[in-house]
């Protein structure tokens, strides 16, 4: 038997399967094309904070319904590299495409050189990170393209104590400025902790951003790498994470402050296509 979680006996028009124990769940019954009510939002909300990442099925959006959909739950943030075609119907859509990566070769060389995985937090290059981000299928090959989320808490929890400690207090660069210049954007390294609490759940999690080349504030390049290193394998182990599989009307809805992702591009040259909408922490910081 399927174990539900309370929200689905609490009001049956939304249905939470867990995926894994602590990461990941699909919700079922409920149309994201139509206004979520006031209970609809505060269930997703809810299951988002205690799964960090959720899934719907089925839900073929267009742009205008997928921005109304993320504005339910608090101010659009529009990237800075977000392309002008979607900019003049809806400002905070942002394309996730194959064929963008292709102009980044370089970029992207500097950052495999480093040696890390690409796991990464959406605007961490910010000093102050979109809490939430809603991603939407338009284009997917045939096989392949599925995206990783892990929990960013649990990799925290399970870490040696000694590790831990070493970590805390500690603060890592998140460097996105290559590719800001790109779009005509300046802003300087910010430097975030390690070990960062999530503001609503008051958890600690593991905090980099391994597609900004991170370093460790005050530490040797060799110091540094080794407590970077740690983070990297807890963030690789499969029992924290979650892998989900794309089709068509695919929609995921993740807190960008539990868990980090990576996408796996396996996928050859195919034009893989998602849109992606943002969504601001703490209005009064909306401008930083």
């Amino acid at each position: 038997m399927t174990a539900v979680t309370e929200h689905e006996v609490r009001d049956a028009t939304l249905a939470i399967r867990p995926l894994q124990p602590t990461i990941g769940a699909e919700i079922s019954g409920v149309d994201l094309r139509n206004p979520l009510s006031d209970g609809e939002r505060d269930q997703i909300k809810a299951a988002i904070l205690q799964y960090k990442v959720v899934f719907f099925r089925d839900q073929f959006l267009d742009q205008d319904q997928h921005a109304a959909f993320a504005r339910r739950f608090g101010p659009l943030y529009t990237h800075p590299s977000t392309k002008k075609a979607n900019a003049e119907k809806a400002p905070a859509i942002h394309n996730i495409a194959a064929v963008d990566e292709k102009k980044y070769a370089q970029r992207l060389a500097k950052q495999q050189a480093e040696g890390w995985d690409p796991y990464h937090s959406d605007t961490s290059w910010r000093l102050v990170p979109t809490w939430g981000a809603v991603l939407r299928a338009v284009n997917l090959p045939e096989v392949g393209g599925d995206t990783i989320w892990v929990d960013a808490g649990l990799a925290y929890d399970r870490l040696p104590a000694d590790v831990r400690q070493r970590l805390e207090g500690l603060h890592v660069t998140h460097d996105f400025r290559d590719a800001l210049a790109g779009a005509g954007h300046d802003y300087p390294i910010v430097a975030h902790p390690i070990v960062r609490t999530h503001r609503e759940t008051g958890r600690k999690i593991l905090f980099v951003n391994f597609t900004e080349h991170p370093w460790v504030v005050g530490l040797d390049q060799d110091e540094s790498r080794e407590l970077l290193s740690s983070v990297h394998d807890q963030y690789r182990k499969p029992e924290f994470q979650v892998r989900f599989s794309w089709r068509p009307g695919s929609v995921a809805f993740w807190d960008n402050r539990a868990a980090v992702h990576y996408a796996v591009r396996n996928y050859g040259d195919f034009p893989r296509l998602l849109e992606r909408v943002l969504i601001a922490d703490e209005p009064q910081y909306a401008d930083l």
